[in-house]
């Protein structure tokens, strides 16, 4: 036992090994073939050479605005940066509707995901993390992203499985549970597959970067919670906050 956590105590003083933008560019050898595919069964590859870039640009444009505000260390910088990802994942959110009904949604939407997110946020780093100083960028922003990103996700399940119950001519409330059920199946099936399956990014790279596997699965426990419980809450307090927009005659 001693053995085993002087080996992890020695790899946690060791920086993670860099990668060269030599080696980077390996890793879209697979990226071009699935593009190539795309391409010779004609299933609209421009789209996905758009995402691909995107996704480089983001990343790339995320990765210094990340080293500033991490060095900033400046509580208003971290709650604008809160506040953005909160809008924006609100929005993303409620791409599958039309525009106008994106605009009468975008509310319920935003109010949900924040307090949803918020309050769940704010468990993970004050109770359990227990951060010092509350808005530490590099812990708080971090499990921000993981928290908003996901409720996103689930609420923008929702939303079109709600939209297609509704034109179906489906009662609010049948409609309601459908939706909610088709949103967190995703989320339950990571809860299944976790450890099993697949090693999630957050213990992966913590234990590439030398963190004892132990420590690391805590960590990822509460990643789990964070994600399962932002998801539900943002998804359920959305679909209740939106009962208006989806008002139909009940059933005889």
């Amino acid at each position: 036992m001693v053995k085993e956590t002087s080996y992890w105590n020695k790899n946690m003083d060791s920086t993670i090994q860099n990668i060269s933008i030599s080696n980077l560019m390996l890793a879209f050898i697979p990226v071009v073939v699935v593009l190539v595919i795309l391409y010779r069964w004609s299933l609209g590859y421009a789209n996905a050479v758009y995402a691909v870039l995107r996704m480089l640009v983001q990343l790339l444009l995320i990765g210094y605005l990340l080293t500033y505000i991490f060095d900033s260390e400046s509580q208003w910088v971290v709650v604008v940066v809160l506040c953005v990802m909160v809008s924006v994942s609100s929005w993303i959110a409620l791409q599958t509707v039309s525009p106008s009904r994106r605009r009468a949604l975008y509310r319920p939407a935003l109010v949900a995901i924040t307090l949803a997110g918020s309050s769940v946020l704010f468990l993970m780093t004050e109770a359990v993390l227990d951060v010092d100083p509350w808005f530490h960028p590099s812990q708080l922003i971090p499990l921000a992203g993981m928290v908003f990103a996901n409720a996103m996700n689930s609420l923008a399940i929702a939303v079109e499985r709600m939209e297609a119950e509704v034109e179906r001519g489906v009662v609010y409330l049948e409609a309601r549970v459908i939706a909610l059920r088709a949103a967190m199946i995703p989320v339950i099936n990571s809860l299944f597959a976790v450890g099993l399956v697949s090693l999630p990014g957050m213990m992966t790279g913590q234990i590439l970067s030398g963190v004892s596997p132990l420590i690391a699965t805590r960590y990822q426990i509460m990643v789990m919670c964070l994600v399962f419980g932002s998801a539900g809450i943002a998804t359920a307090l959305f679909l209740v906050l939106a009962k208006r927009h989806y008002a139909v005659t009940e059933k005889c």
